[in-house]
């Protein structure tokens, strides 16, 4: 296929063109006039010309998009038509603008029309709102974009009796019935804000009500709403909420600002949840759950996703984001933040595995992939593309690299300076680096080039140890690969926090480095700046092994560690991080040797170090069972693909299901002994010991049932008498494995929990990520299933986009149809919502990581979505970026 034609591209937006706006909008007082086939949206802008801006005497030109012009006005005088332009892009500009001007403008939209979920749509009959990042636009005639921050005033009015809840952002400022059966509300936010943080929320809903005391005394309304019959599925979001309100007031000194907090909860949301200023919208997954329909995992999603948001207030609302390609100044802080907030909730070890996991799972693929970027990119065509686990996940680690590099305390005062410096206005990384640097005195600015630079660096490590003179030499070296646009990379400054273990004991031994006094005991970080370092050791009376990234300290791979020496880090380490890690990293080594003699055509192995370390584990799971619980599977399908340079999706899920089979075989007594001992007899709590224990169990579920039909009539039992999801679930993703028990549980299950929706979705995911043959077949069946429909983000990513992205063996089968099955999906749905649309063309463009044919039958499904007609912008910029 010829290369698109760049004439009628979409057009780039690049981080140097940067220019400040040339007006700002001192208030914005908005009345709605809802009704789902044509809101009428009422605008007063008081505007004046930004003394910052280049231009002084630069037209007025506001965005727009998709909205039908009613009136508009200049100082209360009407304006006549040749005195403004509407552009194609559905902006309206004013040519000759005074430098202070009260602009009035009237709009309606259709709001039930709105299937993008972007700017105001309905769902259910209701009315939500999604401003993030260009939204806004889609509402009402505004410079949509995050500098300009304005004080907004909401007036909202409709039909009482189907709209009883009016909420917007800020604090309640009036309410009362209209005519003709309408009613009305008003709100007041006291605090500027970007237009991306605008809400506004209008139906039939119930509230979960409780309150917060904050520190300095105030009693602060929270509101959960969601749809009457969901009340008895908030109590672990409220629960989560009112911890991580005090959790910040202790840590970071934040209090909240506002005499109301509201969530809203949507099932049709394209992201997880939305931080807008005193009324969050959430995607229902992220705030419903009860024992018998959400999973451990989704009560850990709620914790995390409500911490998050609510840690926004500060992190991304009082202080906010110059540009869009600062995103990761809001988003990567926040993150991190979640997870130091999680990690005191439970286990941090276990947290921080987690973390890790995902990380690699998500984050290290993207970076070897074609939509590699640094945490703050150069350029895009469109923003949406980039909420991404580089700018979430990678921008937290590199604000932990800063975490690390000064110090708990230093971090923290420049985390006041940072807000004391920016409150209520918009920033930039240099800005959040630059409050760090002087609060600590600590020079951060080689830490620039990890929010410049993308893709993973390579650190190998080789020891050398001089008997005679008692010295340990460690050498680190670094080095990234290329990344498209950034062919030659730069030595990063990487802390490697470390300690030596006695070979022999495994004890941990005091380290003394060349030139320093005395010897330290425990963990010490050494900073690995140039491609290459040298770090002697003395007086170390026998040969080593070096205990490597202690706490994951910096997001690389390491490489250059012997197998006998993971194996004794595995065992032995005092750090519970690296001794998950070289674990896997054991266990991935003996899996990638098993590839290559499976493509060899050699029979299965089997290393009996593997069962060891199971039996080992189980032994010592009383003490820590959620630590056990992540040593105790295989290393997954996808970080052994990211391990090899080209990938062998075939030959990984048959060498890791025969080991599954050989270890649940060899370790059969144990793993049942603990399976019994574990069995859940009380009350479901989502606290860690009891996620611990339950994760333990079913990790030893899955050994059995992979070992034979024993195993599989115990997860038949299980699915039978379980009375949480958890573990009703766990049995399930077994038994759909299996022709003779599959169908009929499969059934069961849905028969049982059809209307729930959240449930319903887990259905889908099990089947779209089973191994059996016929899968693809099977996703396209579901497809065309009553419950299936491509206008419900949450429905997609529960099918087609656990298939593509969670199951490599099947959507990579030799056939294709894997490939042809998901790109027909992105073509139905780029029309439809092409945020969700786009995200889904990611696992083409990874066509390059799989050797042929699958790399040209990958790679001619994907120049077929880009040869669709009207493809959007996000949808084109993914798939043209997979191809170059």
């Amino acid at each position: 296929m010829a290369a698109p034609d760049t004439a009628t591209a979409p057009r780039a937006i690049h981080r140097l063109d940067y220019r400040p706006p040339a007006f700002l909008v001192d208030s914005a007082d908005l009345h709605f006039d809802l009704d789902p086939a044509a809101t009428v949206v009422r605008s007063t802008l008081v505007l004046r010309r930004n003394p910052k801006a280049e231009d002084r005497h630069a037209p007025l030109r506001l965005d727009g998009e998709g909205l039908t012009l009613l009136g508009i006005k200049v100082d209360g005088v009407p304006f006549p038509k040749t005195h403004y332009t509407l552009g194609e892009d559905g902006s309206l500009t004013v040519p000759n603008p005074s430098d202070i001007l009260v602009l009035e403008t009237e709009v309606r939209i259709a709001p039930e029309e709105n299937t993008a979920f972007s700017g105001l749509y309905t769902s259910g009959g209701n009315f939500y709102t999604q401003c993030e990042a260009e939204g806004f636009r889609r509402i009402t005639f505004f410079p949509d974009r995050p500098d300009v921050m304005t004080r907004f005033t909401v007036a909202i009015t409709a039909d009482k009796a189907r709209y009883p809840v009016l909420l917007s952002n800020g604090n309640p400022a009036g309410a009362g019935d209209g005519e003709g059966g309408k009613h009305w509300a008003k709100w007041e936010d006291p605090h500027p804000k970007p237009s991306y943080l605008f809400a506004l929320v209008a139906g039939d809903l119930v509230a979960v009500s409780d309150y917060f005391t904050t520190k300095s005394g105030r009693d602060v309304v929270l509101n959960i709403w969601v749809r009457a019959g969901d009340e008895d599925k908030c109590a672990y979001a409220m629960d989560s909420l009112k911890r991580s309100m005090k959790w910040d007031e202790e840590v970071y000194g934040f209090e909240y600002d506002l005499d109301v907090f509201n969530i809203a909860a949507v099932s049709d949301f394209n992201m997880g949840a939305m931080e807008n200023k005193g009324l969050n919208v959430f995607n229902t997954k992220f705030v419903l759950a009860k024992p018998d329909t959400a999973t451990d995992g989704d009560y850990q999603g709620v914790e995390t996703v409500i911490a998050h948001e609510y840690f926004h207030n500060w992190t991304g609302n009082r202080v906010t984001c110059r540009d869009w390609f600062q995103l990761s100044l809001k988003e990567g802080l926040t993150v991190f933040r979640d997870q130091q907030f999680s990690g005191d909730q439970g286990s941090r070890a276990v947290k921080r595995i987690r973390d890790v996991r995902g990380l690699r799972a998500a984050q290290f693929p993207e970076d070897a992939g074609p939509m590699a970027h640094p945490v703050r990119p150069d350029s895009y065509i469109e923003i949406d593309n980039f909420y991404t686990p580089t700018v979430y996940q990678k921008g937290a680690e590199v604000v932990r690299l800063l975490h690390t590099r000064i110090g708990a305390q230093a971090f923290r005062r420049g985390m006041d300076l940072y807000v004391e410096r920016h409150d209520n206005s918009a920033a930039t990384i240099e800005d959040f680096r630059a409050a760090m640097q002087d609060a600590s005195g600590v020079d951060l600015s080689a830490f620039a080039k990890w929010y410049e630079q993308a893709g993973t660096p390579e650190v190998t490590a080789e020891g050398e140890y001089d008997e005679a003179a008692r010295r340990y030499t460690l050498t680190l070296r670094q080095k990234t690969p290329p990344t498209p646009g950034q062919p030659e990379k730069r030595p990063l400054p990487i802390p490697v926090a470390m300690g030596l273990l006695d070979a022999g004991t495994g004890r941990e031994q005091p380290t003394r480095l060349q030139g320093e006094n005395e010897a330290r005991t425990g963990t010490r970080t050494l900073m690995l700046e140039d491609a290459e370092a040298r770090f002697v050791f003395e007086d170390v009376p026998a040969p080593p092994v070096p205990s490597l990234l202690r706490g994951f300290s910096a997001p690389v791979k390491l490489k250059g560690l012997p197998l006998d020496q993971l194996r004794t880090l595995a065992a032995r380490d005092t750090d519970p991080f690296t001794r998950w890690d070289s674990g896997q990293q054991y266990a991935a080594a003996v899996m990638l040797g098993m590839v290559a003699a499976h493509r060899r055509g050699e029979p299965p192995g089997f290393d009996p170090a593997l069962a060891e370390a199971v039996r080992a584990n189980l032994a010592g799971a009383d003490a820590d069972p959620a630590f056990a619980a992540e040593a105790l599977p295989l290393p997954g399908e996808g970080f052994l693909a990211d391990q090899m340079d080209l990938a062998d999706p075939e030959a990984i899920h048959l060498v890791r299901r025969h080991l599954r089979r050989r270890i649940g075989a060899e370790c059969a007594d144990a793993l049942r002994e603990t399976y019994e001992r574990l069995a859940d007899t009380g009350p479901y709590s989502p606290d860690g010991a009891s996620i611990g224990r339950r994760s333990l169990r079913n990790a030893c579920l899955a050994y059995l049932a992979a070992a034979g039909e024993d195993g599989m009539r115990l997860a038949r039992a299980q699915f039978d008498a379980a009375a949480n999801m958890t573990d009703v679930l766990a049995a399930l993703s077994l038994l759909a494995e299996s022709e003779e028990h599959g169908p009929a549980a499969l059934a069961a299950f849905h028969a049982r929990w059809r209307g729930d929706e959240l449930v319903v979705d887990k259905w889908f995911s099990i089947q779209a990520m089973s191994a059996q043959a016929g899968t693809a077949a099977r996703v396209r069946e579901l497809q065309r299933h009553p419950d299936f429909s491509l206008r419900n983000p949450n429905r997609v990513r529960s099918l087609l986009g656990a298939f593509a992205s969670g199951n490599p063996y099947r959507f990579h089968n030799r056939s294709g149809e894997g490939y042809a099955l998901l790109a027909d999906a992105v073509i139905a749905l780029d029309p439809i919502n092409a945020s969700t649309a786009a995200r889904l063309v990611g696992p083409l463009g990874l066509w390059r990581r799989q050797a042929p044919p699958l790399s040209g039958m990958m790679r001619r499904e994907l120049e077929r979505v880009l040869a669709a007609p009207n493809l959007s912008k996000g949808t084109y910029e993914k798939a043209s970026k997979g191809l170059a």
